[in-house]
């Protein structure tokens, strides 16, 4: 659980202070109500106060001293021989007796004759001596004298093998070897022939057989010619619908529930992506800290093959505050409640609230407040969707408007499937808006309606992949008689331009507008701004735009964004981010593209589990008297 996120700007010389944090700092504490004693805390991979357990003592210890002899093998190969290798692994920590040692010895020879065998080498030997002795010659009652005691290990790795005669017999359900790189002539290594098993046997599980195996498996390799035939014999079991599913590991959430909100249909065909999705949908519900779903060993006595899930809870309730310090804005606390299951079936409760610009400001009237109650139920309309509840109360006085509201809405998201989704909902809003139009008030009811699609690799650090959004709120203010309707669209795109994904091409577009009313009959706080971090990095926050006779921004009736980046991995636990952001906003509702800003930088970016850690720094390349001389902005997650 992590605090605030940061974003700031460099302050102008002149005009106003724009909205940022020159210096910021961070607290959060998340405490579960329910007791559990603490056993470490980590932080990006870093173990606090870990107790230290001792090892367990050696019985009758006795050290060796290994020879490895690998001078017939290539360096790759060779490479591979000594990181399989446990003696040379543990050489400076002795082992159990002469009885230990033996048995160490006859383990590394299975583990090199193996790794051999991965490497198609069929014909390769593997000896190893104690004391000058062969382990064949060596009872197991022998004793060993004379610390270190000294072991030899030599390999002759032999030829490399190419696959012969390739047979797949038995129900192969239109499988073609060669789709699993079984073909004559082909790399003949033991992973090359397991991985290709496993995967005529996913393909016939997928095919609806939830009982396919390989049922034999003949190998003989020629010394001769090098050549390895293969003989697999493939069963693949009857075609299953899906039966009942049992739920084990749950404590408050609903058992019953758990089995629905897995969303397998009994009857349905049996699929092992139906599994992984009701895997996916349990852990999206937040309850659990994992979830294992898997098929039954064998059919029933109907036929249907049972769904067996195993969960293990998580703690329902949370709390968590945060902080932040700037010397443009003050200081800002925030704190936060919830509840993952209030009533045993998932439901989500959160109660929030924040204080912001303490000590920028002397007067309470003028600091800023927000407050929320959050509400989520899932699987009202089938396993892919949620009703939504909130209420919201806002106090608020950026460079733009000053604004109090209470807005308060329900609505319904649903999953059309794993890389599609919708939702909607109804919306009242009544506010008190005082900007560059003077103060007015609204009571706007809307109904904002949103589509995505995405397919990323990863949220949170994309390497792959694309991301659409549209989204359309139609609305009316019964206050002032108008009405007016908001669209927006925004697309991302990210390709990786190499194997290892090191370096990944990452672009975004982004516009909007607003049809129906004038600028100052649509509420401040629905028009579009740009600038900042999360928009055009190097200008201020709303910065890019109209402004008024003060030099304060407007906002606007429509908008265009666009960002390009290119994502360098420079180690596994860094990479830097150059970037170019470009952005207009207009008083039409037509963008004036005359009128585009554009700004770039560099970024750096620490690698975390959770996802990288960013921080950005942007400069205005068109600059204009009063715009900042440079955009510190920092977050979690990529910038797009």
């Amino acid at each position: 659980m992590l605090g605030p996120v940061a974003e700031c700007v460099g302050v102008p010389h002149g005009r106003r202070a724009y909205r940022g944090l020159a210096s910021v700092s961070a607290l959060v504490l998340c405490l579960a109500l329910a007791p559990a004693p603490a056993m470490a805390l980590e932080i990006f991979g870093i173990t606090l106060f870990e107790s230290e357990e001792d090892e367990a003592p050696v019985v009758d210890p006795l050290a060796y001293s290994v020879t490895f002899d690998t001078s017939d093998a290539s360096d790759d190969l060779s490479a591979s021989l000594r990181a399989a290798s446990t003696l040379l692994a543990d050489e400076e920590r002795p082992v159990s007796g002469s009885l230990g040692l033996i048995s160490k010895a006859r383990t590394e020879r299975e583990l090199l004759v193996a790794t051999l065998y991965e490497n198609a080498r069929y014909d390769g030997t593997v000896e190893i001596a104690i004391a000058g002795r062969p382990i064949d010659d060596i009872p197991p009652d022998a004793e060993f004298s004379g610390e270190p005691v000294p072991v030899s290990v030599t390999i002759r790795p032999g030829q490399v093998f190419r696959l012969g005669d390739i047979d797949v017999r038995g129900d192969t359900g239109g499988i073609a070897p060669a789709r699993f790189e079984l073909m004559p002539g082909g790399p003949a290594g033991s992973t090359v022939i397991l991985a290709a098993e496993r995967g005529m046997v996913r393909e016939l599980r997928n095919q609806g057989h939830p009982l396919a195996r390989i049922a034999d498996r003949e190998i003989v390799a020629d010394h001769n010619t090098g050549l390895l035939d293969v003989t697999l014999v493939l069963e693949a079991g009857p075609v299953a619908p899906f039966g009942r599913t049992s739920v084990e590991g749950t404590e408050k959430v609903d058992r019953d529930f758990t089995a629905y909100m897995a969303g397998i249909e009994p009857g349905s065909t049996y699929s092992p992506q139906e599994l992984e999705d009701a895997r996916e949908r349990l852990l999206a519900l937040e309850v659990f800290d994992s979830v294992a779903v898997s098929e039954g060993e064998a059919l029933d006595a109907d036929g249907t093959l049972p769904v067996d899930v195993v969960v293990s809870e998580r703690k329902h309730r949370y709390l968590g505050i945060g902080a932040t310090f700037s010397n443009t804005e003050g200081a800002g606390v925030e704190g936060y409640w919830g509840h993952r299951n209030l009533f045993g079936k998932a439901e989500k409760l959160r109660v929030e609230g924040s204080i912001s610009r303490i000590g920028d400001t002397s007067r309470f009237g003028q600091l800023d407040y927000n407050a929320a109650l959050l509400f989520e139920k899932p699987g009202v309309l089938g396993p892919p969707s949620r009703f939504t509840a909130n209420l919201k109360a806002a106090f608020e006085h950026p460079d733009a408007f000053d604004r109090n509201s209470v807005k308060g809405g329900v609505g319904l998201a649903y999953e059309l499937s794993k890389t599609q989704s919708v939702s909607g909902e109804l919306a009242l809003d009544y506010s008190k808006i005082q900007d560059s139009f003077g103060t007015n008030r609204h009571l706007i009811g809307s109904v904002p309606l949103q589509y995505v699609f995405d397919n990323r690799d990863n949220r949170l650090d994309p390497k792959s992949g694309f991301r659409l959004m549209a989204y359309v709120e139609p609305a009316h203010d019964f206050l002032n008689s108008t009405s007016f309707v908001k669209v927006k669209g925004e697309a991302s795109a990210y390709r990786a331009l190499d194997e290892a994904k090191r370096f990944v091409a990452a672009g975004r577009v982004a516009a909007g507008a607003i049809y129906g009313a004038t600028l100052a009959q649509v509420p401040a706080d629905r028009r579009f701004y740009s600038g900042g971090g999360g928009s055009v990095r190097g200008y201020g926050y709303q910065d890019i735009g109209p402004v008024d006779a003060t030099g304060m921004p407007t906002g606007g009736l429509s908008f265009f964004e666009v960002s390009a980046e290119m994502r360098i991995q420079i180690t596994d636990s860094f990479g830097i981010v150059p970037f170019i952001d470009g952005g207009t906003v207009s008083a039409t509702s037509t963008p004036d593209f005359s009128t585009m800003r554009f700004g770039a930088g560099l970024g750096v970016r620490y690698l975390t589990p959770f996802g990288p850690l960013r921080v950005d720094v942007g400069v205005p390349l068109d600059r204009r008297p009063g715009d900042p001389d440079f955009g510190i902005y920092a977050g979690i997650g990529q910038s797009f």
